[in-house]
């Protein structure tokens, strides 16, 4: 099986690109597992957002699910991981214990996706903080993988530029010239990993990764 974690600030088309996601591998013939985000739910049941005790179990139970998938299909979608609720948690509240096991769990997954931040904030209930919270948290997400050694690519783009995006990252792992085979693994040297704490100019971005996909 195929994981592919999606990883991003509020209102960055994360759940969105993993419906459209599975829908497109679906269509190649592909078995997919889609997992949603369990911080969603949880909001919409306790009617508020969780306090800081609350963040590891959160955490936990996504990790879960994930582990918990079926494991003859091929591919996994996870929208979002254990490691964006530790980000969370290490801004919100000061407290960065999840961050280590977090960033080992992430390890497990054969592509890591940053949303890119190009689309525009919209409100969606208990679990956005507003357009302000976008950048510290894509900014630390970023920093938390790279200290951590786990490759990631960013996508960019709305719509069906942006589901193109990814489906290009996911073929870029493969071995297949329609996009996937089933039980390839993530060990490309290539991988861009985003390492400046400064540069945040998506063209910057959009010239690495072209290049690395045409090498």
């Amino acid at each position: 099986m195929i994981k592919i974690a999606l990883l991003g600030a509020e209102s960055t088309g994360k759940s969105q690109l993993s419906r459209d996601l599975t829908t497109a591998l679906q269509a190649r013939g592909h078995s997919v597992t889609l997992i949603d985000e369990h911080l969603r739910s949880w909001c919409a049941q306790a009617g508020r957002t969780p306090l800081a005790h609350e963040q590891a179990a959160i955490a936990q139970v996504q990790t879960e699910r994930i582990a918990q998938a079926p494991a003859h299909h091929t591919h996994l979608i996870a929208d979002t991981t254990a490691l964006l609720t530790a980000v969370y948690s290490d801004l919100l509240f000061g407290d960065a214990t999840l961050l280590p096991g977090a960033v080992q769990q992430q390890h497990r997954f054969d592509l890591t996706l940053v949303m890119g931040l190009d689309l525009p904030w919209v409100a969606d209930g208990l679990q956005r903080d507003g357009p302000q919270s976008r950048q510290p948290v894509d900014a630390c997400l970023r920093t938390v993988l790279a200290q951590g050694g786990v490759p990631f690519q960013v996508v960019y783009g709305s719509g069906p530029v942006r589901l193109q995006n990814a489906l290009n990252a996911i073929d870029s792992i493969a071995g297949s010239a329609d996009g996937i085979c089933a039980g390839a693994r993530f060990h490309s040297k290539k991988a861009w990993v985003w390492n400046c704490e400064k540069c945040s100019d998506p063209e910057c971005e959009h010239r690495l990764f072209s290049g690395l996909l045409h090498r």
